[in-house]
């Protein structure tokens, strides 16, 4: 199997990494030599990266292209490329629905994927949308596949993945505040980080109970954790959070 990247930021590399800690038998990837850096790094770390100048040679070289650039790049580049209709295209880019990915491309073999960058520790969802037998084979083994055959549904999902920064951000804060309280940054660091693990873990664990029973089920009358829910519901915390969702939905399905 080859595969093909069509720019190489970052989640094609934590892509590229997944698949060398699977068991996917790749005989080489062809990476863009748009963004140097990145390139460079992975082609010196695995053998069978190969650094392609040329956007048509990673398509001709390839079984499987994976498109990972910029809506803007995407409709910039991919009309002037020629994609032979016997090899799978898979898109990663959020904005550019499916109908004209087909007419950019020339081809109807093409599908839509959503994976994350903890993709590279073969870690969490990815969606596909419509299903896709030799996508699906793909990242079946870089993490947990769910596939979506309606393309609007999909939309909701792109939603949801846009709320990484946010999350990280939490944790950033959480962690400065302890510093704040004279907690060492590696401790605070470390501390956090197996805090929010063993939330996720938990939930996870327990997401036949629902997350609303959840939430009840970690409070007390009059507790800590009522306290802060209570707090960040009286400044809308959650209402914005819902509004933030809305709008990138907005942005995507337009």
């Amino acid at each position: 199997m080859n595969i093909g990247f069509i720019g190489t930021g970052k989640i094609a590399s934590s892509i590229i990494y997944g698949i060398f800690k699977s068991k996917l038998k790749i005989t080489k990837i062809y990476i863009s030599s748009r963004n140097r850096n990145i390139a460079k790094k992975l082609h010196l770390k695995f053998r069978k990266v190969k650094i392609c100048n040329n956007n048509q040679d990673i398509i001709n070289f390839s079984n499987i292209i994976i498109l990972s650039v910029t809506p803007q790049v995407g409709l910039k580049i991919l009309n002037h490329l020629s994609f032979n209709s016997s090899k799978t295209v898979i898109s990663l880019i959020s904005t550019i629905k499916l109908h004209d990915l087909k007419r950019l491309i020339g081809s109807s073999k093409v599908c839509k994927a959503i994976p994350l960058p903890f993709i590279e520790n073969r870690l969490g969802p990815i969606i596909i949308s419509p299903k896709n037998k030799v996508a699906k084979k793909l990242f079946s083994k870089l993490g947990s596949v769910i596939e979506i055959n309606n393309e609007k549904t999909s939309y909701s999902f792109w939603s949801t993945s846009s709320i990484m920064a946010a999350y990280y951000e939490i944790l950033n804060s959480t962690t400065n505040w302890l510093v704040r309280k004279k907690i060492k940054k590696k401790i605070a660091t470390n501390y956090i980080s197996e805090l929010f693990l063993a939330y996720t873990q938990d939930a996870l664990i327990k997401k036949n109970l629902g997350f609303k029973k959840l939430v009840k089920e970690s409070q007390t009358p009059n507790g800590l954790n009522m306290q802060v829910l209570k707090e960040l519901k009286k400044v809308k915390f959650y209402d914005k959070f819902i509004k933030s969702l809305n709008n990138v939905h907005k942005r995507i399905k337009r």
